[in-house]
């Protein structure tokens, strides 16, 4: 897979701090320009926020039209049958986004990993495997893809990293079960991860915005 396509935003000259932000399934990177630019983060300092777009495929799920999809999707269960070629192959076009960051002179320690619902499994997914330790990790109306092999194929770099994970109550598109069943996956593996369930469907609420700008000031907060 190529270099991923990018939208970028910074709050100043000379960002101190990284957040890439995942997009959902049929959606692109613009869809959370507007929620970020709700975020307060003054207190960390300059910002650079990133927004990837996914490559276009065929989704078995929506009739193989095709649609920028992290991986494909066969059926509604989201745990049998996942496209385990096409989740790795995002994996490493993501982990070179965040090595990109480095490069320009972003540490892993200050850069976070977010996504939202396919977003969500590949900020799980690639944030748990990548070599460098991250500020943070955020899951949002998603679930952990490839559960069985997290354990062996996780990075020691980032097993403390912490992980805020939100979801809809009602969310009919990941179910609220996947969502917790990740988490609880998670616990057991050793991770400290802040749940939070919203009453909504599979969408953002205003509560929850407030929830990761608290959470993205104490893992980005400057020494």
């Amino acid at each position: 897979m190529s270099a991923l396509e990018t939208i970028e935003i910074e709050t100043g000259p000379q960002p101190s701090a990284a957040i890439v932000v995942l997009h959902g399934l049929g959606a692109d990177g613009n869809d959370f320009v507007p929620i970020a630019q709700e975020l307060r983060l003054d207190a960390v300092g300059p910002v650079r926020f990133v927004f990837p777009h996914a490559p276009v495929m065929p989704v078995t799920i929506n009739n193989g039209y095709p649609m920028r999809a992290w991986y494909d999707i066969v059926g509604a269960d989201l745990v049998r049958r996942e496209d385990e070629a096409g989740l790795r192959r995002s994996l490493a076009a993501v982990d070179a986004l965040l090595a990109a960051q480095r490069e320009r002179g972003i540490a892993p320690q200050r850069t976070v990993l977010a996504g939202f619902s396919q977003g969500c499994a590949m900020a799980l997914l690639t944030g748990l495997r990548h070599a460098h330790r991250l500020a943070g990790i955020v899951g949002l109306s998603g679930y952990l893809p490839l559960a069985a092999a997290t354990a062996a194929e996780r990075a020691h770099a980032n097993a403390l990293t912490p992980v805020f994970m939100g979801h809809g109550q009602y969310d009919n598109i990941v179910p609220i079960a996947r969502g917790a069943a990740s988490r609880d996956a998670l616990a057991a593996l050793g991770y400290s991860v802040e749940w939070h369930e919203y009453p909504m469907a599979h969408s953002v609420s205003p509560q929850e915005i407030q929830d990761i700008n608290r959470w993205l000031l104490k893992v980005l907060a400057r020494d």
